[in-house]
């Protein structure tokens, strides 16, 4: 059985990861009690007719604030039925929840006629505490619309089919910021740029006019084997801390060519030795 719990504040886009896991055979429950969260893990692992069900819960501030103080011990309940379970959790800063609710013209459901928009907001963060600070995978939902959020949780969630951790190399542009979710970070913005290469500005790491020349550089191919030997070496430690998924980081000014081409390289030379590892570029439209 998989059990997947999706959490974080309202707006972040919860409802979209329930759909997105619907949409991909999961049976979904919104809204629910965090206290029944045991026994409907019992129960679908003694009355499923499915092989391997698929389950995907959403535990919100709409459950009593005694139930979501209890999660941490509630879903050691649950692991110990040796159920691979996945806790998702969701989030965005203040001002796009804040936007999000004013273009939607929804009411949160922890205001009231004594309690702002934005205090509910910060209210709510309190309350999930004990549910984000026990997630598996966290999404910074901020600047992602909602194709991009459905394809970030198909990547993560539903390409690691094996309780084993899940690897994710992902190319970035410091222009737009460091990946919130990373967990390892490397720049490599002192490499040669192939941006003021006019012949090759408006081609991207994946294409071969780049790749050629930054495979002709001495400092590439020593930044590589560098960032590739720490890998190799650290990352299978992470997994037998029991780490469900590990981000790696690698950056350069706007995320269209070096930090590309090192994590197609090392994407691919790690998925040699590493079970399940993915590749993604952030900004590379």
């Amino acid at each position: 059985m998989r059990l997947i719990i999706v959490s974080g504040r309202s707006g972040s886009g919860k409802s979209t990861a329930l759909n997105v896991l619907e949409d991909n055979g999961f049976y979904c429950i919104d809204n629910l009690p965090a206290g029944l969260l045991p026994e409907l893990a019992e129960r679908a692992l003694i009355h499923t007719e499915l092989a391997q069900p698929l389950v995907a819960v959403s535990i919100d501030a709409r459950n009593l604030p005694s139930h979501l103080s209890r999660f941490p011990e509630l879903l050691e309940e649950v692991r110990a039925r040796h159920i691979q379970c996945d806790v998702l959790y969701l989030d965005a800063d203040e001002d796009t929840l804040l936007k999000r609710f004013s273009e939607t013209r929804r009411r949160h459901p922890l205001s009231n006629s004594e309690r702002s928009l934005a205090e509910a907001i910060e209210v709510e963060s309190d309350l999930l505490g004990p549910i984000a600070d026990l997630a598996d995978l966290k999404i910074d939902t901020t600047a992602l619309n909602l194709y991009q959020l459905r394809d970030t949780i198909k990547l993560r969630l539903l390409n690691r089919p094996d309780a084993g951790t899940a690897f994710l190399i992902e190319s970035f542009g410091f222009k737009r910021g460091v990946p919130v979710d990373a967990d390892v970070v490397f720049d490599v913005r002192c490499l040669p740029n192939p941006y003021w290469k006019p012949e090759l500005r408006d081609h991207s790491g994946l294409e071969a006019p780049v790749i050629d020349y930054l495979a002709a550089s001495p400092d590439v191919e020593e930044m590589y084997q560098d960032i590739h030997t720490y890998l190799l070496k650290w990352l299978p430690r992470f997994a037998a801390s029991n780490r469900a998924y590990v981000t790696v980081a690698i950056g350069c000014t706007g995320g269209h060519h070096r930090s590309v081409y090192l994590t197609e390289r090392l994407g691919a030379q790690l998925q040699n030795t590493l079970k399940n590892v993915q590749v993604r570029h952030r900004d590379l439209s």
